[in-house]
């Protein structure tokens, strides 16, 4: 039987949608989908969710730094941003390859590129994009990229996505905007948004955009053909946007950050959700608040996840490329 607090959540969330469409959302069902999760929280943690139950994890309690980015690669390795350090680890935890960034740098996203090569951005004056050969040790392309404020590392970037054409998408965070460059550093393409968080090429060529205000669904020609905003479900708290993806039966999953840092909003197992996942009609049908209660499993804040069920369950993440890097 669901507890009263879940139910409430359900009759919330249902009240908030339309009358032809209100229906309970199914709430921490983490059977749903199988994935990779981790979040920026006080301990450096990743989970390997499949069939509702955690299978694998990682723990770094006395680890410095917030996990911002991470992904599984095809042979199970996992490569992972966690603010002071970017590293690939294997399935039995050890360290085959690891970059600490100098004093007052950051590093909050990394791409692989085969399994032999990782983009990634260091935060900094100047900030730098890089893709470096994992096995040699090689910086095999650097670019330098623009930010507001060099001196203020921490607040330049988050998230960064290869396109299938070969060029980047960068969540410019400080300068508001999302830019597309090509891999001699070209600027191609740009849209604004306010604190761009991260962005996501879609199948159609169109840009899944998150930001502090919402999540938008971009062409290039710069129309907004989607959006969900934190005012279609007022049932639901969302304290700070994180990342957006767009599922194969056409869903988004939008997933939520809590902050474990600030000692004044402490119940976050109370009242924040972790994701949500909404039809493109903007109806909430999952919701994941797993903060330990009803026999979950505490996955803390969510900042990235990779969802590996379905269509999803073979892909490789590493199978993309940057101009003439493969």
């Amino acid at each position: 039987m669901l507890r009263l607090t879940t139910f409430a959540l359900c009759v919330a969330l249902a009240s908030a949608l339309p009358a032809q469409t209100a229906s309970a959302p199914a709430v921490n069902d983490l059977s749903r989908h199988d994935f990779l999760y981790a979040g920026e929280s006080h301990d450096r943690r990743i989970f390997l969710v499949r069939g509702g139950k955690v299978v694998w994890s990682f723990d770094e309690p006395d680890g410095k730094g917030e996990i911002s980015d991470a992904v599984m690669l095809s042979n199970g390795n996992i490569l992972f941003a966690h603010q002071f350090a970017v590293e690939e680890i294997t399935p039995e935890k050890k360290v085959i390859w690891r970059y600490d960034p100098p004093a007052g740098h950051e590093v909050h996203t990394a791409v692989p590129i085969g399994l032999d090569r990782v983009l990634y951005i260091q935060n900094g004056d100047p900030a730098l994009l890089r893709v470096v050969n994992i096995r040699t040790n090689a910086v095999e392309k650097e670019l330098t990229l623009a930010t507001k404020m060099p001196p203020s590392t921490h607040g330049q970037f988050r998230h960064a996505r290869l396109t299938p054409q070969g060029t980047l998408l960068v969540a410019h965070m400080d300068l508001n905007k999302v830019v597309e460059y090509d891999s001699n550093g070209k600027e191609l393409w740009s849209f604004p948004g306010k604190g761009v968080w991260g962005v996501t090429p879609l199948e159609n060529g169109n840009m899944l955009i998150t930001d502090s205000v919402g999540v938008r669904e971009v062409t290039r020609r710069g129309d907004v053909v989607w959006n969900w905003l934190k005012t279609d479900a007022p049932g639901v708290k969302f304290d700070n946007l994180q990342q957006a993806w767009r599922l194969p039966n056409g869903n988004t999953v939008i997933d939520n950050w809590g902050n474990e840092w600030n000692a004044a909003s402490g119940k976050l197992g109370a009242e924040t959700l972790q994701a949500i996942e909404v039809t493109p009609d903007k109806k909430v049908v999952w919701v994941m608040k797993a903060w330990g209660q009803d026999g979950l499993p505490s996955l803390g804040p969510a900042t990235t996840l990779q969802f590996l069920d379905g269509p999803l369950a073979n892909a490789k993440p590493e199978d993309v490329h940057f101009g003439d890097i493969r």
